[in-house]
C-alpha cells in the first residue's frame, strides 16, 4: 500500500528521529491539554440539565465540521482508500470518538470527575497489554517501572485520599470510555492503512457524530438541553459558549493532533503522555470552577511526567536489544 509522499528535506536518520519525537511529543501535549478542558467545561452543562448524549452529540457535530474540510482537502480525491478502510474508520468513529466521549461524560454524571479519570486512564497499561498479546512487543523494565511511576502520580493528582465515592453504574461508564480510549491510541498509530491523520480523525468524527445522532433519534439515547446561563470562575456565559469550546478546542484539536502524535511515537508511548490529561483537566479546573489543587496533586502530576520519560527510555532499551538480536 501506497504511503503520502513526505515533502520534508531528507535528513540523517538520527536528525529525522530526533525531530519526529520533538514534534510527535508536541502534538501529544496539545491533544492532552485540550482534552484536559472538556470536562471543566462539561460540568455546568450537566448540573444545569444537559444530558452527557445531548453535550456529546454537539460537541462531536461541531468538531467534524471544522475537520471535515481539512480531511477532503487532505484526501484528495483518492477515495479507494476510504472504501479499503472503511471498517477501520467505522471502528474508530463507533469507540474512539463517540463510544469514548459519551461513556466517559455519561461516568462524570454518575460519579466524581477523579475516579472516573483515574479509570479511563488505565487506557495506557491496556494498550502495552494490546501490544504485547497482538504485536509481541514485551514491555522492558524501564517500561513497567515508568508506568508504575505514572500510576502512582495519576492517583496522587485525583487525590483519591480525599474519600471519593465509587458509584458502580459510573464505574462501568468509566471502563467502557477506558476500552475506547485504548481504541483511540492504537488505531490512531498505525500506518500501514494509508490514511493521512487528518483524514482519519475527519472520517471518524463524522461517523461518531452520526451514530450519537441515531441513536438519539431512535430513543437510545437520552437527549435533555437547557438554554440556561452556565457559570466558570464566578462569570456566567451563554450555553453556546462552551458547547462551541468543546466542539472546536476539545474534540477538533485535540482528535486532529492525538492521530499525528501517535503515529510519531507509537500508541504506547502517546498514551502514556496522555496522562498529562489529567493535569491539565486538574489546572483548568482550578481556573474555571476555583477547584484549587493541592500541594500532593502538583507531586502526582510531576510522577506522571517521569513516568513519561521512563516509558520513553524503556522504549528506546527494548529496541536497542532488538537491533543487536539481528544476525
Amino acid at each position: 500500500m501506497s504511503k503520502v509522499a513526505d515533502d520534508t528535506p531528507a535528513l540523517t536518520p538520527s536528525a529525522s528521529q530526533g525531530s519526529r519525537l520533538a514534534s510527535g511529543l508536541g502534538f501529544a501535549i496539545v491533544c492532552a491539554v485540550t482534552f484536559g478542558l472538556s470536562g471543566p467545561l462539561a460540568r455546568p452543562l450537566l448540573d444545569v440539565g444537559w444530558s452527557p448524549g445531548a453535550i456529546v452529540l454537539i460537541r462531536i457535530s461541531v468538531a467534524a465540521i471544522v475537520v471535515l474540510p481539512f480531511g477532503l482537502v487532505t484526501l484528495r480525491g483518492r477515495w479507494d482508500l476510504l472504501r479499503r478502510n472503511a471498517a477501520l474508520v467505522t471502528l474508530y468513529g463507533v469507540l474512539a470518538v463517540a463510544g469514548a466521549q459519551f461513556c466517559y461524560f455519561s461516568a462524570v454524571a454518575h460519579m466524581q470527575v477523579g475516579p472516573a479519570l483515574l479509570i479511563e486512564y488505565t487506557a495506557p497499561a491496556t494498550v502495552v497489554c494490546w501490544m504485547w498479546l497482538r504485536h509481541g512487543q514485551r514491555p522492558g523494565r524501564l517500561t513497567l517501572l515508568g508506568a508504575a511511576v505514572a500510576a502512582v502520580g495519576l492517583v496522587l493528582v485525583l487525590d483519591l485520599a480525599s474519600g471519593a465515592s465509587l458509584d458502580p453504574v459510573g464505574v462501568a461508564w468509566a471502563l467502557a470510555a477506558m476500552v475506547g480510549a485504548a481504541t483511540f491510541f492504537v488505531i490512531s498509530a498505525d500506518e500501514d492503512n494509508g490514511l493521512p491523520p487528518m483524514v482519519l480523525a475527519a472520517c471518524g468524527l463524522l461517523v461518531g457524530a452520526a451514530v450519537l445522532g441515531i441513536a438519539g433519534l431512535v430513543g437510545l439515547l437520552p437527549m435533555r438541553a437547557s438554554t440556561s446561563a452556565v457559570a466558570y470562575a464566578g462569570v456566567d456565559v451563554d450555553w453556546w459558549v462552551p458547547l462551541v469550546v468543546l466542539g472546536v478546542v476539545t474534540a477538533a484539536v485535540p482528535y486532529t493532533t492525538g492521530v499525528a502524535a501517535s503515529r510519531r511515537l507509537g500508541s504506547r508511548l502517546a498514551s502514556f503522555v496522555a496522562l498529562l490529561e489529567v493535569v491539565a483537566a486538574v489546572v483548568f479546573a482550578w481556573l474555571l470552577l476555583d477547584e484549587l489543587p493541592r500541594p500532593i496533586q502538583l507531586v502526582g502530576g510531576l510522577l506522571i511526567m517521569a513516568g513519561v520519560v521512563g516509558v520513553k527510555l524503556g522504549e528506546r532499551t527494548t529496541a536497542t536489544d532488538h537491533s543487536l538480536e539481528l544476525p
